[in-house]
């Protein structure tokens, strides 16, 4: 099995010699509802995980919430409510959109404000060591005492600088050196420390989290490529700095943006499609079909029309699971070949577009198969595990509160087509208008009206 390691720039064969792989993702800033980015970042990440699962290892997978930053307390200031309250609103709903997309949980979800004990720790001894330093209540860490500082983004300090979110004092030693510690401004909320009241910067958040629920080693680091700069590259700075030169993390794994005409999709920006309202239009199979169609490291676009290509893939999927509805006469079909092409591509540094593939192809063999009155059940059964591999949950889909939609599409397209017959087309266009809203797209043909879920 081989992983594309950020640090390097390379390939290199992942193990773990004690079969226990230690996974920290970075998690969402919980001022606003999640959007279809996160959900994609967390889709990649739990394949990374049911994958390494499945080659028989033991993962703790541990996955943070920012609770308190900016944007948090702007948004919380903004809303007329605590960063607290704030913090727990979204977190829950993130929470119950992710059980919706089948991504399992986390078996850990620290916050930032509840582990201020280690981060206070770890900002005293990068001060202690000289790593850091104290300005009028504020901590910042010293960039120039870290010779390798640049190693993950590849850059060096000074072209670091051109666009980089740097935060302005001229008082600094040096312009790129980043805040540890902020003290507190009305209004904020602040914890106390040798500096003074305040609150920790964003990256030693996530170092101290890391180190606290991981060890101060750890397998696999994740998050997006737009953490690479400069939050990770901070964080692998100051925590490698705190353990006297200890690697952090021995992978470094960042997944390609979600665009949206073509523009990174961002909570900031505002151009935002929110988990709610895709899981809305689409089942999770389809918006899973969706996010693993490309590489995980590439760039993909985000529109109805390309999400909704992927309704006949789930379909083909499932149609192959269908019982046989003839006895089977002929010899089993051997499942063996596609098992080992997914293993292949999923070694291959996680390549989902060639493993979803294999499953198409398997599909398709178990369908002639059935046609010819071959026994296909133990090539079903290899195609319902390697499709749960994917996340993949093989299911009809389903309304809101867990019921088959099918039936009761089906009952209102008859419905239509009943009005339509009695010529009361002003309610027929308007149960149209309504399954359209629900993301049920009609297309009416000589013999009565199809429907399929997702839009056109």
């Amino acid at each position: 099995m081989k992983l594309y390691n950020t640090l390097s720039r390379n390939k290199e064969e992942f193990s773990a010699p004690d079969g226990t792989v230690k996974m920290y993702v970075c998690g969402v800033t919980p001022y606003a509802p999640s959007h279809v980015g996160h959900a994609m970042m967390s889709v990649i990440f739990d394949v990374v995980r049911r994958y390494l699962e499945f080659q028989e290892f033991k993962v703790k997978h541990v996955q943070n919430f920012t609770d308190i930053d900016d944007k948090m307390i702007q948004a919380a200031t903004e809303r007329g409510t605590t960063t607290t309250e704030l913090a727990e609103e979204n977190i829950q709903r993130y929470l119950d959109e992710m059980d919706a997309l089948n991504v399992l949980r986390a078996h850990e979800y620290p916050r930032a404000t509840e582990d201020m004990p280690k981060i206070l720790e770890m900002i005293e001894v990068l001060v202690e060591k000289e790593f850091a330093y104290q300005l009028d209540g504020d901590v910042y860490f010293r960039v120039k005492s870290d010779p390798g500082y640049g190693k993950l983004s590849r850059r060096t300090q000074d072209s670091l600088m051109a666009g980089a979110r740097v935060e302005v004092n001229e008082s600094k030693e040096y312009v790129m050196d980043f805040a540890l510690w902020k003290s507190q401004k009305p209004g904020e909320p602040a914890w106390e420390s040798p500096w003074g009241p305040g609150r920790p910067g964003w990256h030693i958040e996530c170092s101290a989290m890391s180190v606290s629920h991981l060890g101060e080693t750890f397998d696999i680091h994740g998050g997006g490529q737009d953490l690479v700069f400069p939050h990770h590259e901070n964080e692998m700075a100051q925590t490698e700095a705190y353990t006297d030169g200890t690697q952090s993390a021995r992978f470094w794994l960042h997944n390609g943006l979600l665009n949206i005409d073509h523009d990174k999709m961002s909570k900031s920006v505002g151009n935002t499609v929110s988990v709610k309202e895709a899981l809305e239009s689409y089942s999770s199979d389809v918006l899973r079909l969706f996010f693993l169609s490309s590489h995980y490291r590439s760039p993909l676009v985000y529109s109805d029309e390309n999400v909704a290509a992927q309704e006949r893939a789930a379909e083909r999927l499932r149609n192959a699971l269908e019982p046989q509805d003839k006895p089977a006469n002929g010899a089993p079909l051997d499942p063996q070949p596609y098992r080992e092409r997914f293993v292949e591509a999923m070694d291959d540094d996680l390549n989902t577009p060639r493993a979803l593939a294999t499953l198409f192809d398997a599909a398709r063999h178990i369908n002639r198969g059935r046609e010819d009155g071959r026994d296909v059940a133990q090539a079903q059964n290899e195609l319902r595990k390697l499709a749960g591999v994917l996340g993949l949950t093989m299911h009809e889909p389903k309304l809101a509160g867990g019921a088959d939609i099918a039936p009761f599409v089906q009952l209102l397209v008859d419905t239509r087509l009943e009005l339509r017959a009695a010529k009361q087309y002003e309610l027929a266009d308007s149960i149209r208008s309504q399954l359209a809203e629900l993301g049920v797209t009609l297309e009416d043909t000589a013999g009565g009206s199809e429907w399929r879920q997702g839009r056109t």
